[in-house]
């Protein structure tokens, strides 16, 4: 596919998984994040060339025990949709900037977020790293969004990045993921240039 047409392609999917996406968001909110067990997490951070546009320059925050296999959130893939086009009903937001981001190819249409919180984590959320949690509860967003500073030590995640049991092991020792320490200034004050999808006519980095 040429790199024109893979973009024009690429902005129709966003464009229709954002369509379906405000059609279905009052009953996509994932359970996953639901339970109440420590996570364990990790940065990966893929290789320079990585083919796959989904996870080209992309930094994937992974956490353990989500379920059978590694499961995690890309935390530098912000997409041209804004948190205000996806809660239209929060008049409060429509003066922010805030983009959504792609937090991966895995259930595209679920909705997940990531936030500071300084104690103990409210109900429907679990601790991924210290002082950051990770649920997928609508209401707890809702209580979020609705504070006075919404997106304060918040990011929403459209989707997930999963493998399949023993999958990620051979891609890391393959070579096509670097491991780092996880830290919300990571995941927070780090850069978010690489958008998704890519802008027309521009393929990822190989």
């Amino acid at each position: 596919m040429s790199p024109s047409g893979s973009g024009l392609f690429l902005e129709r999917r966003i464009a229709a998984a954002l369509c379906a996406l405000l059609l279905l968001i009052a009953s996509s909110w994932s359970t996953a994040a639901s339970d109440t067990k420590t996570l364990t997490a990790i940065l990966l951070v893929a290789r320079g060339g990585l083919p796959d546009p989904d996870f080209a320059d992309s930094i994937v925050l992974v956490m353990n025990n989500l379920g059978p296999a590694p499961v995690g959130v890309i935390v530098n893939r912000p997409t041209k949709i804004a948190v205000s086009e996806l809660f239209p009903q929060l008049k409060q937001l429509t003066s922010l900037h805030d983009k959504v981001y792609f937090g991966g190819p895995v259930e595209y249409g679920s909705v997940w977020f990531l936030f500071r919180a300084p104690s103990a984590p409210p109900e429907h959320a679990i601790r991924a790293l210290d002082g950051l949690y990770l649920s997928a509860d609508e209401q707890l967003l809702m209580r979020l969004l609705s504070r006075e500073k919404p997106m304060d030590g918040l990011r929403i995640f459209i989707g997930h990045s999963g493998w399949a049991p023993g999958q990620l092991e051979s891609e890391i020792a393959n070579g096509d993921w670097a491991l780092q320490h996880a830290n919300p200034e990571a995941i927070f004050n780090g850069k978010s240039e690489h958008a998704w999808p890519a802008p027309q006519g521009q393929e990822p980095s190989t």
